[in-house]
């Protein structure tokens, strides 16, 4: 390794800012609006709705994890949508539900898990300031 790659990696890590955790808090808030919304289309418009829905969480999860330069910033907007997803495949004591047992909604959570996967690590990591290019041997 050379001086400069040496010297970036034996600074410490900094917390990150306020700001910045506000806007993974944001971003979480995105994807389980995301989440609800799709859990809603997908069933309404088959296949078209569950297209449009797993299309609306691709571009949530990468549009965050692109928008806040890191893997992190996708796994906040997918981690929104699961948690959301989960929660309304619950059913309620009353016997209401939002999923039905049918082959479209496996497909929203067993896609829509896919999909968030595939965004959040499309995102390159970060690389220390300098050159495009990858560090040097």
């Amino acid at each position: 390794m050379n001086d400069r790659t040496t010297s970036l990696l034996a600074q410490p890590m900094r917390p990150p800012s306020a700001g910045r955790l506000g806007a993974y808090a944001g971003l979480f808030v995105l994807g389980a609006l995301v989440g609800a919304a799709g859990a809603l289309v997908q069933p309404g418009w088959f296949p078209g709705g569950l297209l449009l829905a797993l299309a609306g969480e691709a571009g949530a999860v990468l549009g965050a994890a692109r928008l806040m330069r890191s893997r992190a910033g996708g796994a906040a907007a997918a981690a929104g949508w699961m948690l959301a997803v989960i929660l309304l495949t619950a059913s309620r004591p009353e016997g209401d539900f939002l999923f039905a047992a049918g082959s479209g909604s496996y497909l929203f959570l067993l896609g829509g898990i896919l999909v968030a996967v595939i965004c959040a690590t499309l995102t390159p990591g970060r690389q220390p300031d300098g050159a495009p290019a990858r560090l040097a041997k």
